[in-house]
């Protein structure tokens, strides 16, 4: 048994291994500072992916803005404060359910909802409110479970030392399920980065440049491909491989990069609690 699960876990490594360094062996001779720090242009005859980044970075930033205080506060009403039990379960069910959902589902309802029904169109901030949408649940359960595995007697300590119900969650059962909060954010971020059909059917495929804090409002309601749609253009509308492992490396850093800053933030959280 022990050797099954040691080649278990080496084949699991070894796939990993081999498509990270697939995509570094072939994206990273592509790479240069002007594909990186460029727009693309007809008339000049350059690729540039710098456009998708900016927006890549802003839809992540929207989406957890939106997702996080919801999911955090649905999964601490439901675990402190909820007492009709079979409604909790039911909402549960809903969360777990809507979790595994495909992807394409919300795309649809995300068009419907926020392009049609809104009237945002196709634009960044319709994506980030389809994205938010889509993570909730994955970030409501993750909390919750986190916060399940808080030992009662924390509570019950800091209720009889004459503390509030809500100062006692602040103060004590949140920072006791940081970790848990943090991988719901890491999952919540890997699937904003890793989308692509939400963000064709809703956030359109716009390649223009456009200057955040000049105008934020104006750039929210702006059509923008990111990084996951740049890498399908370049893939499958235009079949240019290279650009495309390019795109793929710059998502791979980015993935990691932010993965990274994460479990920082969670661990400053616990020391500083």
């Amino acid at each position: 048994m022990r050797s099954l699960l040691w080649l278990s876990a080496g084949i699991t490594c070894a796939l990993l291994v081999f498509l990270m360094g697939y995509i570094l062996r072939r994206g990273i001779p592509q790479l240069s500072w002007q594909f990186l720090t460029s727009s693309e242009s007809v008339l000049k005859g350059t690729l540039g992916i710098l456009p998708a980044v900016c927006n890549t970075l802003y839809v992540v930033c929207v989406t957890l803005c939106i997702a996080l205080p919801l999911g955090v506060g649905a999964a601490v009403y439901l675990t402190e404060y909820a007492t009709n039990h079979k409604l909790v379960s039911a909402i549960e069910f809903a969360a777990e359910t809507l979790s595994g959902i495909p992807s394409i589902l919300y795309a649809l309802v995300g068009y419907l909802a926020f392009c049609k029904t809104l009237g945002l169109g196709y634009s960044l901030l319709a994506a980030s409110l389809a994205l938010a949408m889509m993570n909730l649940p994955t970030i409501i359960r993750t909390t919750q479970e986190s916060l399940k595995t808080v030992p009662q007697s924390y509570r019950e300590g800091a209720l009889g030392l004459g503390s509030g119900k809500w100062h006692m969650i602040r103060t004590v059962v949140l920072p006791s399920s940081i970790d848990g909060i943090v991988t719901g954010c890491i999952l919540a971020v890997g699937r904003i980065v890793g989308e692509s059909a939400v963000l064709l059917y809703v956030g359109g495929m716009g390649n223009a440049m456009n200057d955040f804090f000049a105008s934020p409002d104006k750039f929210l309601h702006s059509s923008g491909a990111t990084l996951t749609v740049q890498l399908y253009v370049f893939a499958k509308e235009r079949a240019m491989m290279d650009p495309a492992f390019a795109v793929a490396v710059v998502l791979l850093v980015l993935t990691l990069a932010i993965n990274l800053a994460a479990k920082a933030a969670g661990k400053k959280l616990r020391q500083k609690q």
